[in-house]
C-alpha cells in the first residue's frame, strides 16, 4: 500500500511516493505553472510515471494546496495564488485526467505541514498541538484530541489572520492588523528596514549584506546578521517573536494545547526567534502564574512535513 503526495508551492511542484509508514520512496519536483489545468496535467503525469515505474499499489493521492479548503476535501474555494482557483473542484479535475483510479483527496498546506509534525515529527505524544508555519505569512495547523480540526467549513486555523491589531497594517485577505503581518518572513524584513531607516549609526551590517539597497534587504539576510549578533538584526527578531508570543497567548485562551510547533524558514535561527516568543507567550497568557505552559519548540520534520502529512491524512 502507498500513497502519492503532491505540494504544490509557489514555485514548485514537489511530488513523493510514500509507502504505509510515509516514508518517501521515489521523488519529483516540476516548476509550478500558474494556470490552474497546467498543474492539473504535471499532477495527473506525475501519477502515471508513478505507476509505471512500479508503484502499483497507490491507494490515494493527497494534494496539499495553499489557500482554503472546502470541508469536503476537494475544492479550493479561494487562493491567492492560482486565479482560477475559486470554489474550483481541485479534485475532480486531477480526478478525470486519470481516470479516477484513485481518490484524490486535498487539504491546506499548512494543516498538512501541521500534521507531518504530529505524526512524525516534533508534535508526536501530544494530545493537543497547534503548529505554526513562520514563512511569507503565518499558516497554522490545529490537532484536537488526536484528530485534526478543521472546522465547521474547513476553515479553522487561519490564525495568521487573527485579528491583533485594531486599524493596523493592511493585510493581503482585505483586513488590517492580522497576526502574520507582524510574525512572518515579510514582518522580518519590514521591522529590519524600518530599524535601519530609524536607527543607520546601527545599520552597518545590514547595510553591508543588502550592498547599501535597503529595499533589497531579505529575510536570509536579516538572519545572518542576528546569528551575528548584530542589534538591528536581533531587534527584527525580537518583535516578530513578540507578536509569535502574543499570537500564542490568544490562541491558548481558546483551546489550551500542551504544544506549540513552530515551522518555517525563519525558525532556523532557533532560540533567536524562540525565546521571545516564549517569553511573550507566558506575558501575554491569561492566568500565566496560575496555570501549565505549552511547551514552545521547532520543527522536525524538515521540508518534507508538507508531503508526509499529504500522504497520512490523504487515506484517513
Amino acid at each position: 500500500m502507498s500513497t502519492l503526495a503532491i505540494d504544490i508551492g509557489g514555485t514548485k511542484i514537489a511530488a513523493a511516493v510514500c509507502d504505509a509508514d510515509d516514508t518517501i520512496i521515489q521523488r519529483w519536483r516540476v516548476p509550478t505553472p500558474m494556470n490552474a489545468d497546467a498543474i492539473n496535467q504535471h499532477i495527473a503525469e506525475i501519477y502515471r510515471e508513478a505507476v509505471a515505474a512500479g508503484h502499483t499499489d497507490i491507494e490515494a493521492i493527497g494534494v496539499s494546496a495553499a489557500g482554503n479548503v472546502g470541508a469536503d476535501r476537494k475544492t479550493m474555494t479561494f487562493s491567492a495564488n492560482i486565479p482560477a482557483w475559486i470554489n474550483y473542484d481541485l479534485s475532480e479535475h486531477i480526478g478525470a485526467l486519470i481516470d479516477h483510479a484513485v481518490p484524490v483527496i486535498v487539504e491546506n498546506d499548512a494543516n498538512c505541514a501541521g500534521w507531518g509534525e504530529y505524526v512524525h515529527g516534533a508534535g508526536q505524544g501530544s494530545k493537543n498541538m497547534v503548529a505554526l508555519t513562520v514563512g511569507t505569512g503565518l499558516g497554522g495547523a490545529i490537532v484536537i484530541n488526536g484528530e485534526l480540526y478543521r472546522g465547521s467549513f474547513g476553515m479553522a486555523a487561519e490564525l495568521g489572520h487573527l485579528p491583533m491589531v485594531p486599524d493596523g497594517d493592511h493585510c493581503g485577505c482585505g483586513l488590517r492588523g492580522c497576526a502574520e503581518r507582524y510574525t512572518s518572513g515579510t514582518s522580518l524584513e519590514n521591522f529590519a528596514k524600518s530599524a535601519v531607516r530609524r536607527r543607520p549609526q546601527d545599520a552597518k551590517r545590514l547595510l553591508e549584506l543588502c550592498h547599501g539597497d535597503i529595499t533589497k534587504l531579505e529575510g536570509p539576510m536579516v538572519s545572518q546578521a542576528a546569528q551575528e549578533g548584530d542589534v538591528l538584526g536581533l531587534y527584527a527578531f525580537n518583535k516578530i517573536g513578540e507578536w509569535l508570543g502574543r499570537t500564542m497567548a490568544a490562541t491558548a485562551a481558546v483551546l489550551d494545547p500542551d504544544i506549540f510547533v513552530i515551522g518555517g524558514g525563519v525558525v532556523a535561527v532557533g532560540d533567536i526567534l524562540l525565546e521571545p516568543a516564549r517569553y511573550n507567550y507566558s506575558r501575554f497568557l491569561e492566568g500565566s502564574a496560575y496555570r501549565g505552559h505549552a511547551k514552545i519548540v521547532a520543527a522536525t520534520a524538515g521540508q518534507d512535513a508538507g508531503l508526509i502529512g499529504a500522504a497520512n491524512l490523504a487515506l484517513r
